[in-house]
């Protein structure tokens, strides 16, 4: 179960760094936008990113939320990818994720395709 403080952390406009480990085996983080449900971390982006291929690969993630009122308050979220969606529903949460942050809907490529992947906390902490 994800802690509430992170959780609502995660649902805020607060950016997250994730960091995943490509096939290489160096650390890659990525600065995301970022949402949870009540147990996991959600993470939305185009399927075939660097990011996407090595969650794929390797299901071990962190994913540090940064307030953005208070950059000294964060939350780390050590864990695993225990599902992914893909399809409208992905596409639907990618034009609430771009509402949240930039106050208007994503506006698709003609060639994106989205998935949502869903972050299992092993490890959770704030500071």
């Amino acid at each position: 179960m994800l802690d509430t403080e992170i959780r609502d952390l995660a649902r805020g406009r607060n950016f997250a760094a994730l960091t995943v480990i490509p096939k290489s085996g160096h650390p890659m983080t990525h600065v995301m936008w970022v949402d949870a449900d009540d147990d996991h971390v959600l993470i939305n982006t185009e399927l075939g990113r660097a990011k996407a291929t090595a969650m794929d690969n390797d299901t071990r993630v962190t994913v540090t939320v940064i307030d953005a009122a208070n950059p000294y308050h964060y939350a780390e979220v050590r864990g695993r990818v225990v599902s992914t969606t893909v399809g409208k529903q992905a596409a639907e949460h990618i034009d609430a994720l771009s509402t949240k942050y930039t106050g208007s809907k994503y506006g698709f490529g003609p060639t994106d395709k989205r998935i949502i992947y869903r972050i299992e906390p092993l490890h959770q902490r704030t500071m």
